[in-house]
């Protein structure tokens, strides 16, 4: 009887050993977890971390350069994805609008070119020389900027506007509704966010489908 009592002893000490690993096991993969979905990217109304990142001159180049500007149309885009080419010369028009008005557009190339050679630091340099580029093109070398803000597509804008001292979001998505034929177009989505945020107005449309190519991630 005296025998049995101990190994009833050990096994309910052994039960409760079990339980507590388990117990700590799943804690620990409810904390990966949470960890991994941490990372969404901005939302409307966060505040923007500044960046450095290089330019197609070869200069470094943040947000707080800019000292002047009242916010920014921050772009991720790209040279090879064919919804980017369509926005090219739409995307210099914003800046040339927009730039002397206090919102310069930044646009950052996100993709790794081990994956897409096409989106090299030396082609960048030729693209933008090539579409008469009037902004910096940056590269997000160590692909660390884009998950930052969430950005899944090429072209995502990001929209920012500075309050004290902070660059907030003001609005993400796209550019326009037809990425096909700028003659198309029907709802303006930066520009009138833009137009809104210097009149001081709110912006109405705060968050629209991004649509173009996958960011191309280092495998």
């Amino acid at each position: 009887m005296k025998n049995l009592k101990i190994l009833m002893a050990v096994f309910i000490t052994g039960l409760g050993l079990l339980s507590f690993t388990t117990t700590g096991d799943k804690a620990n993969a409810s904390q990966n977890t949470s960890a991994n979905a941490f990372v969404k990217g901005y939302e409307v109304g966060d505040e923007a971390a500044d960046f450095k990142l290089k330019n197609i001159d070869g200069k470094m180049v943040s947000l707080s350069d800019f000292q002047s500007a009242k916010g920014f149309i921050v772009i991720f885009t790209c040279n090879h994805c064919p919804y980017a080419k369509k926005y090219e010369e739409r995307i210099v028009e914003l800046d040339k609008k927009f730039k002397d008005q206090g919102y310069p557009v930044i646009a950052i190339n996100p993709n790794d070119p081990n994956v897409q050679p096409e989106d090299g630091y030396k082609q960048m340099i030729e693209r933008a020389k090539q579409k008469g580029f009037t902004f910096p093109y940056l590269v997000d070398e160590g692909q660390k900027i884009y998950p930052l803000y969430g950005a899944t597509k090429t072209p995502h804008v990001f929209i920012l506007q500075k309050e004290n001292g902070k660059n907030i979001v003001k609005y993400i998505g796209a550019i326009d509704n037809n990425y096909e034929n700028p003659n198309d177009v029907s709802e303006y989505y930066v520009q009138d966010a833009v137009n809104a945020l210097i009149k001081g107005e709110p912006v109405k449309m705060t968050k629209t489908v991004a649509i173009g190519c996958t960011i191309k991630v280092k495998k």
